[in-house]
């Protein structure tokens, strides 16, 4: 149903429903007005194919026409690769709507050119921007688990999302390092475990890559480890793939250009300015070329082909609290080499 009207009330919301009768005989124009609008209250960008496809459905001798000037206001490059193809190329018989189709793949297949291709398009509407959650972590002095249904609180916790679920892996709790596993399904908010890694690691990194989920070095509790395990989360086990070269924990990990690359961290005797590469069709770790300076703890995020570096220095003031405090905080850009 509608809540509002997009052109008479633009501080209420505009809600598009699926199937939704009242917009059958709406006409194209004031459609496109609706479909256009970040204010659009949707859960996603597949709601509002849905929406249009049935508004077209509803006479589609007069409405087909309008396929291509519609899909051109639906957010193509938001949805899944697997929606795109299962749904949206199937009524695009025109070449203009062709053309969305193979964007919004190239956006899903070229992620290092995505600065190439921003558009309207890609800015999502205020209703799917998504969720920011913080998980696990210390509370004063004792550890954070602030989710009623969340069973195992932890600190140096590592997340990762695959699938619309959050998984939660590894970390302490407070006692012990952890191998468990567990996953936030992010529509129910409903926990469920997952089958535990080979190896208990704190201080690990995460990535998804092509599907699978990866856990990187960290810490057992005893010693620093250089090995590397991957979630499959078709056949839903745990496996190792080829170690790194080094011991690392508090590494930043990060995904670009279909490669996991694993920047700095530290192996109990020195922080690494070293980057090591995985090629997961080969199953090999190759170097690149290192950081101009060490790093442990060391956070990293891709934006625009580009793998940046986090810094935070901390300072521990000489009184017994021992509180940690933030003494500056520095961006440091880090171009990795393709492959």
């Amino acid at each position: 149903m509608f809540t509002g009207s997009l052109r008479e009330t633009k501080e209420e919301e505009v809600t598009l429903g699926l199937q939704e009768p009242r917009i059958f005989p709406i006409e194209c124009r004031t459609i496109g007005q609706i479909a256009v609008s970040d204010d659009l209250n949707v859960p996603s960008e597949q709601d509002v194919f849905h929406s249009l496809m049935s508004w077209i459905q509803h006479d589609p001798a007069i409405r087909e026409k309008h396929i291509p000037e519609l899909l051109a206001l639906v957010r193509l490059l938001l949805m899944q690769p697997s929606f795109i193809m299962d749904h949206v190329e199937s009524v695009c018989a025109s070449n203009e709507c062709q053309q969305l189709v193979m964007e919004a793949l190239k956006w899903h297949l070229l992620p290092e050119r995505r600065s190439l291709i921003s558009s309207e398009r890609t800015k999502p509407r205020k209703s799917t921007v998504g969720k920011l959650l913080a998980v696990g972590g210390m509370d004063a002095h004792k550890i954070s688990g602030r989710w009623e249904k969340y069973v195992c609180p932890s600190l140096t916790v590592r997340v990762a999302v695959m699938n619309d679920k959050l998984i939660i892996v590894g970390g302490r709790d407070g006692l012990k390092t952890l191998n468990t596993v567990e996953s936030l399904d992010l529509n129910t908010l409903a926990w469920a475990p997952l089958n535990p890694m080979g190896t208990h690691r704190h201080g690990l990194g995460v990535a998804v890559l092509e599907g699978p989920l990866y856990a990187v070095g960290g810490h057992d509790g005893w010693s620093y480890l250089n090995t590397v395990e991957r979630w499959d989360p078709v056949a839903r086990t745990w496996n190792y793939v080829a170690p790194m070269f080094s011991m690392r924990s508090t590494a930043g990990v990060a995904v670009l250009g279909g490669r996991l690359y694993v920047v700095g961290g530290r192996d109990g005797s020195v922080c690494h300015r070293s980057i090591e590469c995985y090629d997961p069709h080969t199953n090999k770790w190759t170097m690149r070329t290192p950081m101009n300076k060490r790093r442990g703890g060391v956070g990293v995020a891709v934006a625009h082909g580009f793998i940046y570096a986090l810094v935070v220095m901390i300072a521990l003031p000489a009184i017994p609290q021992f509180v940690a405090q933030i003494r500056s905080s520095v961006m440091i850009p880090v171009l990795i080499p393709g492959p």
